[in-house]
């Protein structure tokens, strides 16, 4: 063996300290913006020096929802549409651990929105990572509830007709406390707003615009995942406060793009303390420390 070959058997992968890589290659696509919100996610705990064993990531069913089952740390793949009251329950048992929800539009926003809203109502003190490629990409490509109005799906193989939902304005106004959307182009800025939701006290929202080369950009008649990409750097506009009634998402239009709600406001456990700090007085502990 030479010592080239050796020295390249031996080189660490920078991602090896929170990726399985065993687990490696992934499933996903090629060109499929999974891999690079993926890695955003990974620079950012990397870079916010977070303990290991303090972190947990929660997912549902879906491409998305197999995140879960790729990152080194504590992590848990839950049934459909559940991802969020699952990460609630080991928030309010755990109240130290920072954790985070990785989930597709489909699972999070379709079946499991109304735990969304609720639970942003709460504020509990959980981040939401949502990718968003306006279609189901595992189960067939189905109409979701975030394709876009005249975007064609297999069950809309004529155009959708059913007006899509505006996740920021969704978080906002079901009170989270930070809300933000980027593209899987935006790798750097990306990471950065993950920073910002993870470190935030409450329910922090992270929307991803992502490509489906496999399926929605191929029934669109879009090119392929890098063309989506291309498409994205033409025509991401960032508008950081933007009015939220204003960043809806039309099929093949600009895409609103920035950080839009970053607020201080008490959190599910802190209303809970001090609610019964006041009916019971010195006698009440604090719960969560």
């Amino acid at each position: 063996m030479s010592v080239q070959t050796k020295q390249l058997e031996e080189r660490v992968h920078p991602m090896e300290k929170l990726l399985r890589m065993d687990r490696i290659p992934h499933i996903w696509c090629p060109t499929c913006g999974l891999g690079t919100t993926i890695t955003a996610l990974a620079a950012a705990i990397d870079q916010m020096k977070l303990d290991y064993d303090n972190i947990a990531v929660v997912s549902g069913i879906g491409c998305t929802g197999r995140v879960a089952g790729y990152m080194k740390v504590d992590s848990f793949h839950t049934t459909h549409g559940r991802s969020i009251p699952f990460a609630v329950g080991l928030s309010i048992a755990k109240p130290k651990t920072k954790v985070i929800v990785f989930s597709g539009d489909g699972d999070l926003i379709s079946i499991g929105g109304n735990h969304f809203i609720h639970t942003a109502r709460r504020n509990m003190d959980i981040t939401v990572i949502c990718v968003n490629n306006f279609i189901y990409a595992m189960t067939g490509g189905q109409v979701a509830p975030t394709t876009p109005l005249t975007a064609k799906s297999a069950t809309s193989p004529y155009g959708c007709y059913e007006h899509p939902f505006n996740l920021p304005l969704l978080a906002a106004s079901s009170g989270a406390s930070y809300v933000a959307r980027w593209t899987a182009l935006h790798i750097r800025r990306l990471t950065t707003a993950l920073k910002e939701a993870i470190s935030k006290k409450g329910f922090s929202f992270v929307e991803v615009i992502a490509p489906c080369s496999t399926l929605y950009a191929r029934l669109n008649k879009l090119g392929s995942g890098l063309d989506l990409m291309k498409f994205y750097h033409d025509n991401s506009e960032i508008k950081h406060g933007a009015d939220l009634k204003d960043v809806d998402i039309e099929f093949q239009s600009k895409i609103t793009v920035g950080k839009f709600v970053d607020i201080e406001k008490p959190t599910y456990l802190e209303c809970l303390n001090a609610n019964n700090k006041r009916v019971f007085g010195d006698k009440y502990q604090p719960y969560g420390g």
